[in-house]
């Protein structure tokens, strides 16, 4: 089931708890002892961060696919994703930063700099008088230069935040690739807890057997396979990376939106609760698929006063987990936390200049 930790750090008490949690994360993802200790050192240095720059803010800790999504090498390995969510004063120089040695607090500067040497992967985004993301992704001991394979033409990720910090989420996010297809499914389980989570788990476990699928018939076999459980919202998007074109088919309270030339557009899903009551017609959206289209999915637990900025364009070249915190941290605040189990899942295409 999709076991999330949502660890706030409102004081120094809880640096410990997410260097845990991050431990944790590490022996559900099947981590040696060095990446282990790897991911509980970034845990801690991004939890001391967020004391000494935001004073305060959370971090989410979830085991999950890895961004790249390269269709035809099966499943990829699970890595742990941690990332600081705040709304503190955010950083006027980013760059900065990063490098060893950089403090506004008079410490030694080498929290951040640590994170981008451990993790696999380490993506920062600030902006002043809103708040900072900064998101570290720690898988098995391989080379940097493979973690990524270069082969991939998109990127998918996001983040997941159960309801009143509760151990598992209802909602839940995956990704499969099956030759030249990409498949991104969002799915809500009804309610929440354990058995919310167990409906959103039969889905995803079915989507890693049936990439090949359609959006409408993998829905369809969904459908079946979620019988037996309370149900879910459940938004696929498939993207056929040889003809550059992104099919969408959507049952439930579930959100999509592209971005095509700088303007956002609605995908709609029909009514209805997969496991439960299908629609007879399952009508698919198709659209093309460029390097300046961005795919965000989300559940209902984000706000509905959330609006997308007026241009994919800089996010296009953001980390997708990193767009999806974003978006979250935007859409609530410290004192208006999400009401609901909550995700948000992004596709973009794959910067030329980044493997």
């Amino acid at each position: 089931m999709p076991r999330v930790w949502e660890v706030p750090v409102p004081d120094s008490t809880r640096v410990r708890d997410a260097r845990v949690a991050a431990e944790d994360a590490a022996a559900l993802a099947g981590l040696g002892e060095s990446r282990t200790a790897a991911a509980a050192l970034v845990a801690t240095e991004l939890a001391t961060n967020l004391l000494k720059y935001a004073e305060g803010g959370r971090l989410l800790i979830e085991v999950v696919p890895p961004p790249s999504a390269p269709g035809g090498h099966g499943d990829p390995a699970p890595v742990v994703q941690i990332a600081a969510v705040d709304h503190g004063p955010g950083m006027a120089d980013v760059a900065a930063a990063r490098r060893d040695g950089f403090s506004t607090s008079g410490s030694l500067g080498a929290g951040l700099g640590t994170c981008h040497r451990v993790a696999d992967e380490f993506h920062l985004h600030s902006a002043p008088g809103r708040g900072t993301v900064a998101l570290a992704r720690v898988g098995a001991a391989v080379p940097r230069a493979v973690a990524v394979p270069r082969s991939a033409a998109v990127r998918a990720g996001g983040v997941t935040i159960p309801f009143a910090g509760a151990e598992y989420s209802g909602d839940a996010w995956s990704w499969a690739g099956a030759e030249d297809r990409v498949t991104l499914m969002l799915v809500d389980g009804l309610g929440h807890g354990r058995e919310a989570a167990r409906a959103s788990s039969a889905a995803v476990e079915t989507l890693r057997r049936s990439a090949r699928l359609t959006p409408a018939e993998l829905l369809r076999r969904l459908d079946t396979a979620l019988r037996g459980t309370r149900g879910a919202a459940v938004a696929v998007a498939q993207l056929d990376l040889r003809a550059g074109r992104l099919r969408f088919a959507g049952i439930g309270n579930v959100g999509a939106r592209l971005c095509e030339g700088g303007t956002w557009r609605h995908l709609l899903s029909r009514p209805g609760i997969v496991g439960v009551h299908r629609p007879t017609t399952l009508p698919e959206t198709e659209v093309p698929w460029g390097a300046d289209r961005l795919l965000v999915l989300h559940s209902d637990g984000l706000p509905s006063r959330w609006a997308p900025p007026g241009a994919a364009g800089p996010l296009t070249a953001t980390d997708p987990a990193v767009t999806a915190a974003v978006t979250v941290r935007d859409a609530s605040s410290s004192a208006r936390p999400v009401r609901d189990d909550t995700a948000v899942a992004v596709l973009t295409p794959t910067p030329p200049d980044r493997p």
